[in-house]
């Protein structure tokens, strides 16, 4: 698939096991995420169109010793949330951060289209930054909390399915009204610790007060 992908792409595509990966996050072992991987298979959909994001499932939550484990370890003890994204994207579109790690396991086989934070200049981001790295069904990665990141993206006609396990509360609606800014950074708070900066073709997030700060081409995965 890796190679099939490469020939297609003008953008080089990396492996996760890659060298490069090291710089945005990790391979995740030790954790049995077969059952959790399983429910997703069976028990969550991809939509027509665009893309779902559900960041709380009471059932994916429900899988007891897996979700303590994460809990108590990976997070060090903080309220945690298991959920999902799924969808039809193939365009970088966005990047966004959270103030902490995330992880996603790939559900079916996908792409993520990763920056990091500190190449964040004069409020804007180019595009040409960007990796492509390519994650396959069942493997789990961390994500830093400098890795910058959006919806994963397909490599079939079929979607993508990918479960996204956060901090509790992360992406959760947040006032934005009389936001006070005092840094930079301020500028790109759009959920709750979720800090987005979004390219000028997603004009339905800008409307909605996302911030415009990806310059260059809107990067697309072909498969």
């Amino acid at each position: 698939m890796l190679n099939k992908l490469n020939q297609l792409n003008n953008l080089e595509i990396l492996s996760c096991s890659s060298e490069e990966f090291k710089e945005y996050g990790k391979i995740i072992l030790g954790y049995d995420f077969n059952e959790l991987v399983q429910y997703a298979e069976k028990n969550t959909n991809i939509p027509p169109s665009g893309n779902i994001y559900v960041g709380s499932v009471e059932e994916m939550e429900g899988f007891a010793p897996l979700f303590s484990s994460l809990r108590n370890n990976f997070y060090g003890g903080m309220d945690t949330q298991i959920g999902y994204c799924n969808g039809n994207n193939s365009f970088l579109n966005g990047l966004e951060y959270h103030k902490s790690s995330e992880l996603n396991i790939a559900v079916t086989d996908l792409v993520l289209l990763l920056a990091k934070t500190t190449e964040i200049s004069n409020n804007k981001i180019d595009s040409s930054v960007v990796k492509a790295f390519f994650l396959p069904k069942g493997m789990a990665v961390e994500l830093y909390g400098t890795t910058m990141h959006f919806a994963p993206c397909k490599v079939s006609n079929e979607g993508f399915k990918c479960i996204v396990i956060l901090p509790k509360d992360t992406n959760t609606e947040i006032s934005l009204e009389g936001k006070e800014i005092f840094t930079n950074e301020d500028n790109y708070l759009f959920k709750r610790n979720k800090w987005l900066l979004v390219h000028t073709d997603k004009q339905d997030l800008i409307a909605k007060g996302a911030y415009e700060g990806i310059s260059g081409e809107n990067l697309e995965v072909k498969f």
